[in-house]
């Protein structure tokens, strides 16, 4: 008997450590998350763009990104590069994407020995195995001489919470850089001074690296204020001329281009030494109340915890089950990646306004990159951040309130950047799908603005990408559009491009119109969206570029934005039907979309054919449609290492792309509630969909998925037979199931009643 009771003793001893160990094993969403992904310069190729991503730490759509400085960043340059092998900074930043400036940052960085202040001089060297990185935390190993100075780095939305680990030294210090300009076209004054009392460093950067693309903003900058857990006893502030440091050893203020300052301390081994970033873009005042809101403690982990459980619940809207390891990394990387921007604008109830320059009440978003994310990102946040559409669009509004025209790519103000007026797209998509917290009367007046009325001097500019000065393009070259029924080459460059995508967003326009009952301006809308017609050369078969007086230019690539003829043959996604028609039926469509990627004409790594994959299911050869989803959500695109996205992630286009994909189904024609349906890659993922308050799964199931079972062979929603390779935004929103059979051979017959 009492052999027995020590064995069964054992027994749930045992058993408890087994189950302990698997629950110690056992990752939360969040842990799948690899913010590294995406970061280096390098591309899939010679040639390529890399993924323009940064391990940024703080909740989803922080209104101030931190991370660690690699680089002296600048347009065309993050502040973080995987190839880099030294810290410059950690850094308070805004800039949102590789090709776009940085604005109103700060950095700090740690260290010891001879106080050496510009970002080259500073630097630390470190390697990729002392580096850990999580959406809510980061840390890093740095080496200085024969020790080590340890950065971590914890956020809020504003905040952002530093702990450095010192060695043992007489000279350890701080260096504060508050504006770092070596090149810019407009002369940026920073400040900063030393508050001893409080424990304090504040001031302001109005840098903004973009800003010789648009208006002055005399008011704007980026302020902060930093706090430390210790005295200041030995101190200064510096500034450098021409790259050469004034260290002002008494000094308590600075003014400058390049300038920042400075705390000197003592260490002992391992002694930590903790500081907080508050931002704001309203006011010293501002960035203090965020911080007091936000971190009022000086509890690091406290932080790291919280922004960790904000994380879980939102990247746990979509639960994956059936997945590898690699697959669900790369997934909730790429969710990660759809939740960054927009960013926040907004303070507590006001924000500043890069439109007038002023400050107003209300919640802004800012840095929507909307000629990338039109396409998948606004319309996956449909799924995913239900509550944040209606703020966003009402943000966009106030933009063109304050500014007198919807932004292309606010960074923070008008930039010129890309073309198209692909904000018409975002706010009637949503619209159409029912999202209606903003005001629509002022949505459909903004919008219709862009579709109806030329920018100034319109005819007098050819108009171009990145044009510099104070005239904002909206449609450059709509004239012509109205006028000839294209915009001609010789007067508008990247005058095809124009016209297709003109025509995309009159489409989405014109959805809005007809709900609204606005007969008149729905025809029209219609008739001016089908003007990409004209642009096709029947002698070519490609979408060519025609002059003024109507002759063809004479070189057939000329007219395209970031890319040729084939990138943009198929770009009309709003009268798919259209396109179909001009190439002579389903059958010669469907063989020149083969041509297209059988040739390897096709880019992933640019966003004008994202859609083009899912086209085979209007041509009747939806297997064709399975088999290329199959393709491009593989390793070929989309790895988990930090070579990991093919191409630039632009704001989160490339991963919500990704995301939609292995979901099987995608956002083809914006303005609509039809999605094409491609097929799912794991054999389980749920939606947790809320839908006006009310909370809803809607699961996708896939049976028989296998590496050769990639092919759909029939489609239920809530055991009814799908019968045709589309489904509806209320089917999804107000379903509970859908279940695709899956084989091994192309099945003709998936989408029939057979």
């Amino acid at each position: 008997m009492r052999f027995k009771q020590i064995t069964i003793g054992l027994f749930f001893i045992i058993s408890f450590l087994i189950i302990g160990s698997v629950r110690a094993q056992k990752k939360d969403i969040v842990d799948y998350v690899n913010p590294l992904i995406g970061t280096p310069e390098a591309g899939f190729k010679e040639g390529l763009d890399g993924g323009g991503t940064m391990p940024c730490v703080g909740p989803p759509f922080a209104m101030t990104n931190f991370v660690v400085q690699t680089s002296e960043n600048k347009i065309s340059r993050m502040p973080y590069v995987y190839e880099d092998d030294s810290v410059l900074g950690f850094m308070a930043t805004h800039q949102p994407t590789v090709w776009m400036g940085d604005y109103g940052y700060v950095s700090i960085m740690p260290q010891i020995g001879e106080l050496r202040l510009l970002p080259k001089e500073r630097a630390l060297s470190y390697s990729h195995d002392n580096e850990a990185s999580k959406p809510h935390y980061y840390s890093v190993t740095m080496d200085a001489g024969n020790q080590k100075i340890k950065g971590e780095i914890a956020a809020t939305s504003r905040v952002g919470f530093f702990k450095f680990t010192y060695p043992e030294s007489d000279n350890s210090h701080l260096i504060i850089q508050g504006i770092n300009i070596t090149e810019n076209k407009k002369p940026f004054q920073g400040y900063l001074e030393i508050d001893v009392e409080n424990k304090e460093i504040r001031g302001y950067n109005p840098q903004r690296m973009s800003s010789h693309l648009g208006p002055d903003l005399p008011n704007f900058k980026g302020y902060f204020v930093i706090k430390l857990d210790r005295e200041f006893k030995d101190f200064g502030t510096w500034n450098s001329f021409r790259n050469e440091p004034q260290i002002t050893v008494s000094g308590t203020e600075q003014k400058g281009a390049r300038m920042g300052a400075y705390i000197s301390f003592k260490t002992k081994e391992n002694e930590q030494i903790k500081v907080k970033i508050a931002t704001s873009f309203i006011s010293i005042e501002q960035a203090r109340r965020n911080l007091e809101i936000e971190v009022p403690h000086w509890e690091f982990e406290k932080v790291v915890k919280e922004t960790r459980a904000i994380w879980q619940e939102n990247l746990s809207r979509i639960d994956v089950k059936g997945a590898s390891e690699d697959q669900k990394s790369i997934f909730y990387t790429a969710l990660f990646h759809t939740m960054l921007f927009p960013r926040e604008f907004s303070e507590y109830g006001r924000y500043y306004s890069a439109f007038d320059d002023k400050v107003h009440e209300g919640i802004s978003y800012n840095d929507y990159s909307l000629w990338d994310t039109f396409r998948a990102l606004h319309p996956l946040l449909h799924f995913t951040q239900p509550e944040r559409v209606s703020p966003m669009i009402q943000s966009l509004l106030q933009m063109y309130q304050e500014g007198g025209w919807l932004p292309k790519w606010p960074n923070p103000t008008y930039s010129n950047i890309m073309i198209g007026t692909h904000a018409d797209a975002v706010i009637a998509d949503a619209y159409i799908k029912g999202f209606r917290g903003y005001d629509v009367e002022l949505a459909y007046e903004a919008i219709r603005k862009n579709a109806m009325h030329p920018p100034y001097q319109d005819t007098e500019k050819v108009w171009g990408d990145r044009d510099e000065g104070k005239l904002y393009e909206a449609r450059g070259g709509l004239t012509y559009y109205h006028s000839l029924g294209y915009v001609p080459s010789d007067k508008t460059r990247e005058s095809v491009t124009r016209t297709i995508e003109f025509g995309i967003d009159d489409f989405t326009i014109a959805q809005m119109a007809k709900d609204l009952g606005k007969t008149d301006d729905y025809n029209r809308l219609m008739n001016w969206s089908k003007n990409y017609k004209n642009l096709f050369n029947k002698k070519t078969g490609f979408m060519n570029a025609r002059l003024f007086n109507g002759d063809w230019a004479k070189n057939t690539q000329e007219g395209f934005t970031e890319g040729g003829r084939w990138t943009y043959l198929f770009g009309a996604m709003h009268d798919i039907d259209g396109s179909i028609e001009l190439f002579g039926g389903k059958e010669a469509f469907a063989s020149k979309l083969n041509e297209n990627f059988e040739d390897n004409h096709y880019r992933h790594d640019n966003e004008p054919g994202h859609h083009y994959a899912y086209l085979f299911n209007y041509a009747g050869q939806p297997w064709k449609t399975q088999e290329l989803i199959r393709k491009h959500t593989s390793v070929e695109n989309y790895r988990n290492a930090p070579l990991g996205i093919n191409g630039n992630d632009d704001c989160g286009q490339m991963s919500a792309w990704y995301v939609f994909g292995v979901m099987g189904f995608y956002p083809v024609t914006p303005g609509t509630e039809i999605y094409a349906i491609g097929a799912p890659q794991f054999p389980e993922l749920t939606l947790r969909l809320t839908n006006k308050g009310k909370k809803n799964d809607f699961k996708i199931v896939a049976n028989n998925l296998s590496e050769n079972n990639m092919y759909v062979q029939s489609v239920t929603l809530d055991g009814k037979r799908i019968t045709k390779p589309f489904i509806t935004y209320s089917q999804i929103i107000n379903g509970n199931e859908l279940v695709f059979e899956m084989g091994k051979t192309a099945n003709a017959n998936a989408f029939t009643n057979d």
